[in-house]
């Protein structure tokens, strides 16, 4: 499966990066993340660890895989079978940005994650990037 989002935001881009690399603020801009707890501390970048819980699906840990201050960073979770990435990524534009969001999931369980979780995925990536956009506007 793979799903992605794309949308602009009128902010500059040093606040969406800000609003972006916050993770534990993320409850309070999308409905679709109920909780995330850093797993270690220092800045965040690769290696970084965080368990994000979310309506109606298990708990995951996610790790930094890949990490470009200001721009983008993607992080992985696994589980047994199935192998999810999300990608988180800025394109500046003067004093807008242009967002975008991916999820990719691989694996021999992938098929069947994204028959019975795809719907609820994509709508969760959607919220996400609108609650992010809501937040670096306001």
């Amino acid at each position: 499966m793979r799903f992605e989002i794309s949308l602009d935001i009128d902010a500059s881009p040093e606040t969406v990066w800000a609003h972006l690399i916050d993770i534990e603020h993320w409850p309070e801009s999308t409905a679709s993340v109920t909780r995330v707890e850093r797993l270690d501390d220092g800045p965040f970048g690769i290696g970084t660890r965080a368990r994000m819980h979310q309506p109606r699906l298990p708990a995951a840990i996610w790790t930094v895989t890949g990490f470009e201050p200001g721009r983008s960073f993607t992080w992985e979770s696994r589980t047994p079978g199935v192998v999810t990435t999300g990608g988180h990524f800025l394109d500046p534009r003067g004093d807008t940005v242009s967002l975008r969001l991916t999820l990719d999931q691989k694996g021999l369980a992938a098929p069947l994650a994204s028959l019975l979780y795809g719907r609820l995925t994509r709508r969760y990536v959607t919220m996400e990037a609108e609650g992010l956009k809501r937040r670096s506007e306001t």
